[in-house]
This record gives C-alpha cells, sequence and structure tokens, in this order.
C-alpha cells in the first residue's frame, strides 16, 4: 500500500516531469520560430561581384527573435492588389567594384523619396549617424539604382518589415560592394526592437559563428509595426507619416504564402527614387 508521503513524492516527481516536457516544447518552438525570421533580411554576399541570396538560418542575433510563431495556412488566399501599375521602364543592371568615396555633408539630413506604385514613401536619413549608409544609397539613387525596382518580400508575424533594395526582386541582388554596419547602439533601439518607422539595412551576420559583420549592400527593410530584433541592422533611416500609411496598406493585403513570409500580395514597385539634402 503507497502511503500518503509516497503518493505526495510522487505527484510532485509528475508535476517535475510535466514542467519539463512543457519548458523543451517551448525551446523548439523557438528554434523553428527563430530558424522561420532568420530567413526574413538576412543576405549572404558571394564573391567580388556581391551577389546576395536568402540564408534559411542565422544565429541567435539574426532576425530570428521574434516574438510569434509562424504557422502555415492550408493555403494562402491572395487579397486584393490595392497598388497601381508601374510606370514603363526596366532595371538598370549596375554593379561596382567599391564602395563610392563619401561624398555627403555628415552633418546634414538627407531625404530618400521612394515613388512607389502603392504611394510616396519619404525616409529621413541620418548621415552623422551612418555616413556610409546615407552616402552609398546616395550614390546608387543618383544612378537610378532603384528605379522600377521591386519590393520582394513581406513579413507579417513574429516581425513585422516590407523588404526592398534587390534590383533583381528575388532577394539575390545586390550592388558589388558592402559598406559597414553603423550606429548600432542608437537609443530607438533600446531592449532590441526596432520601432515601427525604422528604415534598416539587410546584412548576412550569424551570431552562432560572429561572421559576417559590415556586409550591407543594397537591401533595407521598413519597419511598419514594433519589431523584436537584436541590434544587427544598420538603422539609418525614419519613414513619414504619409509613408507609413502606404506601408500599412501594403500590409493589410498580406502576403502569398500565408506562412507571414513570402512575396507582397501588393505589387510594391519603386517607379522612382530621389535623395535630396536638406
Amino acid at each position: 500500500m503507497v502511503s500518503q508521503e509516497q503518493r505526495r513524492r510522487q505527484l510532485a516527481r509528475e508535476k517535475f516531469l510535466r514542467q519539463q516536457q512543457r519548458r523543451t516544447a517551448a525551446r523548439r518552438k523557438a528554434r523553428i520560430r527563430n530558424s522561420v525570421i532568420a530567413s526574413v533580411l538576412g543576405v549572404i554576399v558571394i564573391g567580388s561581384v556581391g551577389l546576395y541570396t536568402t540564408d534559411v538560418l542565422k544565429g541567435d542575433d539574426s532576425k530570428e527573435n521574434a516574438s510569434a510563431e509562424v504557422t502555415p495556412s492550408a493555403s494562402a488566399s491572395k487579397a486584393p492588389d490595392p497598388c497601381e501599375k508601374a510606370a514603363k521602364g526596366e532595371v538598370k543592371e549596375l554593379t561596382f567594384k567599391k564602395e563610392p568615396e563619401i561624398t555627403i555633408d555628415k552633418s546634414a539630413t538627407y531625404t530618400m523619396a521612394l515613388q512607389t506604385t502603392c504611394g510616396d514613401i519619404d525616409i529621413a536619413m541620418d548621415a552623422s549617424k551612418a555616413p556610409h549608409t546615407v552616402n552609398s544609397f546616395n550614390f546608387l539613387v543618383g544612378k537610378g539604382y532603384l528605379d522600377h525596382t521591386k519590393c520582394h518580400r513581406l513579413t507579417t508575424s513574429g516581425i513585422y518589415v516590407l523588404q526592398c533594395g534587390d534590383p533583381q526582386g528575388t532577394g539575390a541582388g545586390g550592388p558589388g560592394y558592402t559598406i559597414p554596419d553603423e550606429n548600432l547602439k542608437d537609443k530607438s533601439l533600446k531592449g532590441d526592437v526596432y520601432p515601427a518607422g525604422t528604415v534598416a539595412m539587410a546584412n548576412q551576420y550569424n551570431a552562432q559563428t560572429g561572421e559576417g559583420r559590415d556586409t550591407g549592400g543594397s537591401q533595407f527593410f521598413l519597419v511598419y509595426e514594433d519589431s523584436q530584433l537584436p541590434a544587427n541592422y544598420t538603422p539609418f533611416g525614419t519613414i513619414s507619416e504619409s509613408g507609413m500609411k502606404v506601408l500599412k496598406k501594403i500590409a493589410e493585403a498580406g502576403e502569398n504564402t500565408g506562412m507571414g513570409d513570402g512575396a507582397p500580395n501588393a505589387t510594391v514597385v519603386i517607379d522612382k527614387a530621389t535623395v535630396t539634402e536638406s
């Protein structure tokens, strides 16, 4: 016959085992979630031509520290396209051997205006905090690099971003050079959160190996809701209020996989990009 004390100990052991099982399951879910979110913003530079491709798994300090698990739906229902037809023109196939010499005024503020098929998105860029990044966009935009390019990726679960800046429109394009990480200690990133309205650079950093620093190219992401991300991606701009309304419209149309990460249902094309100093 089992005594009351023995029964109490048995129940305690069973409770402990249940707790351990729940913790193990939670860690497993976190690893799955992290591997999905890691694919959102990461790009890898290959060789001297700066070719980019999507990286399926990054380290803990990549994009994988998002706060929500992505669950695929049975079928992705495509929402109506809220955007207009793209302007006539073709993407310029441009590749550069090295980062351009810094010619901007580091004490000035620059505005990158994106005239998109979904509406205008203005980005105020702070040259004093991210001079290499701002100078690079000033150079690329001056060459027409972003004109007629698609914003190829929308993430609607875990983190909330629209990714642009790839002339190929596939996540596999870059300018042929890389720029250093900048402004990673900005006060706006408090608590490892990229707040809504932030514009930051994608890169190939892998926290597990410590490799991939200073690998920004031309791909950038626009944050339309606060997103839990480690401070590894150069924040260089802030989206205007009217631009945020455009982003919300794009986000509400959803993405094409039903998994929270895919091409936007909205046909987001940058018809024309300009940079002005103010």
